[in-house]
Formats: structure tokens, C-alpha cells, sequence
């Protein structure tokens, strides 16, 4: 190895180093990132006369009180509703980790009175969409009835909702949940939902997930056994076939608070049933298993189920075929399989007080010889635990919502098919990585692969889905770290993450070539583009070594910039990736102001002339890559003792002029094309397979000397 190899090879750890101390220089003046504090009076009158749309000067705004804190804000000695901040109520966090701040006027009719984002970190939302496009949105919920807003994760936009920012979906939803969450919750505890009453009523804001044996503990589920002797006894049959057999195992709970509802239901199902009850609507779920179905099938025509009922103190209340879903299973961890499962709605007219005991009565009849009809009931009683009654001897739960788990979870349900695509996607990739061998040896077949893997890279992975990953995505990681790490801020894109999963167990076995060569939308732009350039015959630039080897530790200078950057401002980190043109051409497709698409452009014509002009020599999120990808277990890349020495054909069809004129591959530059690899087993390129071939043939019996060293040179020139 010489000098200029050593050098190449250890600029790396240097560039190491010097994160190292950039690090430690950049912590002693990074700041804590989040929303800020309360207005003053002068600010806070202001904010809300903008956000009640309402004069100045004729408006009070009272200090920010209660759990959680909101100030009320007075028109003339008149209560108008509540100003509320939602990092205040529920300490609502983007997809960047940081804090996302939009405050809220909530009218006394329980309607969002308007909105506006005062602080987020978000990095689609600080690059790539204009502050018109974002305040629209955010204003877009003003009006909403809290009543009966339901979120929907899934991009789709529910009835009264603002249509999401283009490019921007998953901050658009944290920003949605953000309002409902905050808004619900402060018209909840300040009685806007329903008609305050000195009576307890049951808690309608706040969640906390739980399994099925801890409900069923807590009484919060209730069950009852019955046997067929048991029913033979009430109906006076005298001869049961099966006294000890089961007749019926029926569970019956509450399913109006979030803790039980959604836990049992998902929050899907449960969002939705909540938007058809009514604000003081009650849910009732009925799961059974056993011989006897509750259910029974006369409900079709009648549109009133028969065999149960609803009682409380002198009240029977009939449940009707209109107000039930099935339910296929119980969304509930450790929750057993059940026959059948329903979930009923009973409206507020029935005067069904979901705080008071009541009790699920069973039905069954049997016919009597003579014709006659024997009925007997099977009740099963139901109180309510405590801890889900606001007002109740005991303390209530925490009002504070759990916002984060269920919103990611609503976001995979609703991208499950993308995300099951690109699992199929990795496997393939999986697949091409550890045979790869197999597949160097057959150049057409790789070609094939490579072209069609990258088309799809490109067109599914980038232009629709847009799951490009980004150099902000790993300064977001780093945020995490420094400032509290929460899985649920990254699950909240599912091919994000998914991605970064694969490159990760990539970087271990394969390097940075995982994803450079193979996951990454622009590198497939690219490529493609070039491989295009030259079937046109566009002249191709082979860079000079010397000059090339000191171009490529440019990107690391650029990451370690971004990195020290975002240790004290994350804003002007995110601004600063626009070094990356990925949001450009991939995710925002070109859709951008002209010089934001200029720069796109201008790479992708540099690259028609220099392979992979971009990944060489700039890529902020290649430099990541390549530095942990040192710690790589294994080498897959074949080399010969002769590369380099007595051949250079590998190291001058590099895309990336990963090859070092000697012959060694730098990992750090090499994006795992496997084209070295086609040449390695190729033996009519490769010198030593093309030697090996001609002593092969001048050792066949019958071989004319003369002509297998002619033929031999022939072929090797």
C-alpha cells in the first residue's frame, strides 16, 4: 500500500475524530428545544381576539389554570371559551422529536374557534412547504365540531377536516392529533361536551392501554358461566343431556372510555363508533362463547336483538339492530378468541347512566309440550371501576392522553399494504446480497436484476411511496438521543422505518452499499439516467484519481457541518440539507420554486456526464453511512492477487471509483453494485480467467500450438 492509498484509506477516522470534537464543542452551546412559555396578558389578548375573531380591546384572557391549564377568555365580562396551548395539555411532539405548539380558541359549543402553529421543528414542513400552505392547513380546522371530529391517520380526510399538506402527511397528521387530542380534552374537563350535573360521570378524555387479564381483574370486564343443567333448571327440563356442558360464557363491558374502549376495540373502530353515539352516547361490548348465541338471527327482521337486554334500576332497555357493529376480534393484548363479539350503542334518550350499576340479562326460552313457551334470564351485573368516574370517591386517572402509541399504530394499519410491498422488496434485495455470487456469474440475468430493481427503487419506493431516506432523518435520530429518545416519534412513517431497519442490519454485513447502490430513489435516478447518456453516446468524464480521492471526503465535511449545526439549531440544519436534492426530485417530484428544481437538475445533468456525480462527491447521507459501516463483519467483494498489479479493467468500470488504481476497494466509497463482481467471473474479460482458459485449451489432446497462441492473443488483446 502506498502513500496515497494509506491516505485515502485513513481519512475516515480522521473525519471521526473531528466529529468527536465537534460533539463536544457544539454540546456547550446547544439550548433545549421546545415550545415557549405562556403569553403574557398583552400577547395572550391578542392571540385571542386573532383567534375568536373578535375586537381587542373588548376581551379578557384570565390566567392558565386548571388540569390540563387554559385561560378563559372573557368578550365584554361574557365567557366566549378557553385559549389553550397543546404542548401545555398534552406535550404534543412531531416527527422530528422536537416540540409542536398550535394553539387552540375552544367556543363554549364545544367548536374550534381557530388555530394556529406557533412552534414545531418539523423538517418537511421547515423545507419544501410554503408558510402559506401550512398556516392554511392549521386554520383549515377552524369550525370544527370536538363533538364528532374523528381522526383519520390514514391520509384519507375525515368530514370537517382540512385536506392534509401535499408531501407532508405524516407531520400533517401529528399536527391533526395534536388539535382533536388538546381540543377534546380541555372541552371535556371544562364540562363543553355534555350538560354539567353534580352527579359522577364517567371519564370520556383520557387513555391507558390495558390488557385483557388486568380489565378482567379490575371488574372492568365482567363474566358469568352458565351451564346447560343451569338453563334445564330454569326452563324445568328434567333432562338435560349434558348437565355440566356449556351453555353460554357471556363478558360484558363499558366501552365508552378511551381505556377501555379503545384498548378492546382499537382505536380505529372505537374513533368510529364514537362519531355515531353522540358526545353522551354509551358503547356496550358483549363477547360470548358456548353452545348458545346471544345474537341469535331474528334481528334481521325485527331490527331488535331478542335474546338480550339492558336493565338499570326499574329500566329495561331493548338493543336494537341500528346500533350494532360486529366485531371480528378483540383488539385487547391477551384477549381469548370469542364466538361471537358486538359492540351496541345505546343513545343518551334510553337515560342509560353508564356510572351506576347496571345489568346484562340473558334470554332463552324452550317450548313445552302442549305448546306453550317457558322464558328464563341470565343476569350478568356490571359496575364500573372507580378509577374511570370523574367525581367518584376514589381519584380518577390522569387526564393526560397517551397520544403517541395509537397514533403510530393507526398510521402502519392504514400503510400495511405498502409496508408488506417493501418487506417483499428487502427479501428480494436480501436475496441478491447473499447469492450474489450465483448472480455475478450470469451478466444478462444481473443486468436485468439490477435495472428492473432500480426502476422499481425508483418509481414505487420514491415517486409513490416516498420513503426516501435523508440525512435529516439521521439528525433527527441524534436529536433523540441528546434530548430524550422515544421510539414512537420513528414509527410514525412505517417505510422510514422499515428502511432504516434493513440499511442498519445492512451496514453490519454489506456497508454502506446497501442502500447508496441499491434503496436510494436519486442514486436510481441517476444511474438510470446515465446508463441512458450512454446508449446516446453522451461522452463520459473518468475523473483523475489523485483529484478524485481528494473530492470525495467533501461530503464528509458537509455532514459533519449539518451535524455540529443541528447540535444548536435544528431549523437551520434541516435548511442546511437542501444540500440534498431528494426532496426535490423524489419526494416533492420537482414540484418546487426554480431554483430549488435548478439544483436538482444541475446534478442530474452532471451526472449523465460523471457517474453518480452527487453520491461521489456530495451526499451528506452517504458520509453518514460510511462511517459506521467500518465496523462491517464481513468481505463479500472478491478481489485477485493480479487487480491492480497485472489489471486495472475493475477499477476503471466503477460507477463511483470505489477501486483504488492498486486494486483495493474502499468501502467507504463503494455503493455494492456488484459490477466489479461480474467482471471478477468473467472469462473473457477478466486476464487471469482469460489466461486460465487459454492453458486449458493448448493442454486438449489434438490442439495445434501455433494456433491456441494465436487464438489466445487474439482474444486477450
Amino acid at each position: 500500500m502506498d502513500g496515497r492509498l494509506a491516505t485515502a484509506v485513513q481519512i475516515v477516522p480522521r473525519w471521526v475524530s473531528a466529529l468527536a470534537v465537534g460533539l463536544c464543542i457544539a454540546l456547550t452551546s446547544a439550548g433545549a428545544s421546545g415550545a415557549g412559555p405562556n403569553p403574557d396578558a398583552a400577547d395572550a389578548r391578542a392571540l385571542a381576539a386573532a383567534l375568536f375573531s373578535l375586537p381587542e380591546v373588548s376581551l379578557e384572557v384570565g390566567p392558565f389554570e386548571g388540569a390540563p391549564a387554559a385561560a378563559e377568555v372573557r368578550e365584554n365580562g361574557r365567557s366566549v371559551g378557553y385559549l389553550v396551548s397543546s404542548w401545555d395539555t398534552i406535550k404534543s411532539v412531531g416527527y422530528s422529536g422536537k416540540a409542536i405548539d398550535v394553539w387552540l380558541a375552544v367556543g363554549l359549543d364545544a367548536h374550534i374557534a381557530g388555530a394556529r402553529l406557533i412552534a414545531h421543528e418539523e423538517p418537511i414542513l421547515v423545507i419544501g412547504v410554503t408558510p402559506e400552505d401550512l398556516e392554511s392547513y392549521v386554520a383549515g380546522f377552524t369550525g370544527l365540531d370536538l363533538r364528532g371530529g374523528t381522526l383519520e391517520a390514514s391520509g384519507e380526510t375525515a368530514p370537517g377536516m382540512p385536506d392534509i399538506v401535499s408531501g407532508a402527511s405524516i407531520s400533517s397528521a401529528v399536527i391533526r392529533d395534536a388539535i382533536l387530542r388538546a381540543g377534546r380534552l380541555v372541552a371535556t374537563t371544562r364540562g363543553l361536551l355534555g350538560p354539567q350535573s353534580d352527579q359522577p360521570v364517567i371519564d370520556r378524555a383520557s387513555f391507558q392501554a390495558a390488557g385483557w387479564p388486568a380489565l378482567l381483574a379490575e371488574g372492568a370486564i365482567a363474566r358469568r358461566r352458565i351451564a346447560q343443567g343451569e338453563v334445564a333448571r330454569a326452563l324445568a327440563d328434567t333432562s338435560p343431556e349434558k348437565p355440566g356442558a356449556l351453555f353460554a360464557e357471556i363478558f360484558s363491558a363499558l366501552a365508552t372510555p378511551p381505556s377501555l374502549g379503545q384498548s378492546l376495540l382499537g382505536r380505529r373502530l372505537y374513533e368510529s363508533l364514537l362519531g355515531d353515539i353522540g358526545p353522551n352516547g354509551n358503547l356496550i361490548l358483549i363477547a360470548a362463547n358456548g353452545l348458545y348465541s346471544f345474537k341469535g338471527t331474528a334481528y334481521r327482521k325485527t331490527g331488535r336483538f331478542e335474546r338480550i337486554e339492558i336493565r338499570q334500576d326499574d329500566k329495561t332497555i331493548k338493543l336494537s339492530a341500528a346500533g350494532y357493529r360486529n366485531v371480528p376480534r378483540l383488539a385487547a393484548e391477551g384477549a381469548p378468541e370469542m364466538r361471537e363479539i358486538g359492540v351496541f350503542a345505546v343513545p343518551e334518550t334510553t337515560g342509560f347512566d353508564p356510572a351506576r350499576p347496571w345489568a346484562l340479562a340473558l334470554l332463552a326460552t324452550r317450548e313445552t309440550p302442549d305448546g306453550g313457551l317457558l322464558a328464563a334470564s341470565f343476569t350478568l351485573r356490571y359496575t364500573l371501576p372507580a378509577r374511570f368516574i370523574l367525581g367518584a370517591p376514589e381519584p380518577a386517572q390522569s387526564l393526560t392522553p397517551n397520544t403517541g402509541p395509537a397514533l403510530w399504530q393507526e398510521i402502519w394499519l392504514a400503510r400495511k399494504w405498502e409496508a408488506a410491498f417493501l418487506c417483499v422488496m428487502l427479501t428480494v434485495l436480501a436475496a441478491i446480497l447473499v447469492f450474489q455470487d450465483t448472480l455475478a456469474r450470469n451478466v444478462r440475468l444481473y443486468q436485468r436484476v439490477r435495472w428492473g430493481f432500480l426502476t422499481v427503487t425508483l418509481v414505487w419506493l420514491g415517486w409513490i411511496a416516498g420513503a426516501q431516506l435523508s440525512v435529516v432523518n439521521v439528525l433527527t435520530f441524534a436529536q433523540a438521543l441528546l434530548t430524550g429518545f422515544q421510539w414512537e416519534l420513528f414509527l410514525l412513517d412505517p417505510l422510514i422505518f422499515i428502511l432504516w431497519g434493513f440499511v442498519a442490519i445492512g451496514l453490519l454485513f454489506w456497508g454502506r452499499g446497501v442502500f447508496c447502490g441499491w434503496l436510494c430513489p436519486f442514486g436510481a435516478l441517476q444511474e438510470l439516467l446515465n446508463a441512458a447518456a450512454q446508449r446516446l453516446r453522451v461522452p463520459q468524464i473518468q475523473i483523475p484519481f489523485a483529484l478524485h480521492e481528494r473530492l470525495w471526503p467533501i461530503k464528509y465535511i458537509i455532514f459533519l457541518g449539518l451535524f455540529a449545526v443541528s447540535l444548536n439549531s435544528v431549523t437551520l440544519a434541516f435548511q442546511g440539507a437542501e444540500v440534498e436534492p431528494f426532496k426535490t426530485a423524489i419526494t416533492l417530484k420537482f414540484m418546487r420554486h426554480w431554483p430549488f428544481a435548478a439544483y436538482a437538475v444541475s446534478l442530474l445533468v452532471a451526472g449523465l456526464f460523471v457517474q453518480r456525480f452527487f453520491c461521489r462527491y456530495l451526499c451528506p447521507l452517504g458520509a453518514a453511512l460510511a462511517i459506521p459501516a467500518r465496523l462491517r463483519m464481513f468481505e463479500w467483494l472478491k478481489r485477485r492477487v493480479q487487480c491492480g498489479r497485472e489489471c486495472r479493467i475493475c477499477a476503471s468500470k466503477c460507477p463511483v471509483q470505489a477501486i483504488h488504481p492498486l486494486g483495493q476497494i474502499n468501502p467507504n466509497e463503494c455503493i455494492h453494485c456488484l459490477n466489479c463482481q461480474t467482471l471478477y467471473y468473467d472469462n473473457t474479460t477478466c486476464p487471469p480467467l482469460v489466461a486460465r482458459a487459454q492453458r486449458r485449451q493448448r493442454l486438449k489432446p489434438g490442439t495445434t500450438p501455433g494456433a491456441d497462441t494465436a487464438a489466445g492473443t487474439g482474444h486477450a488483446s
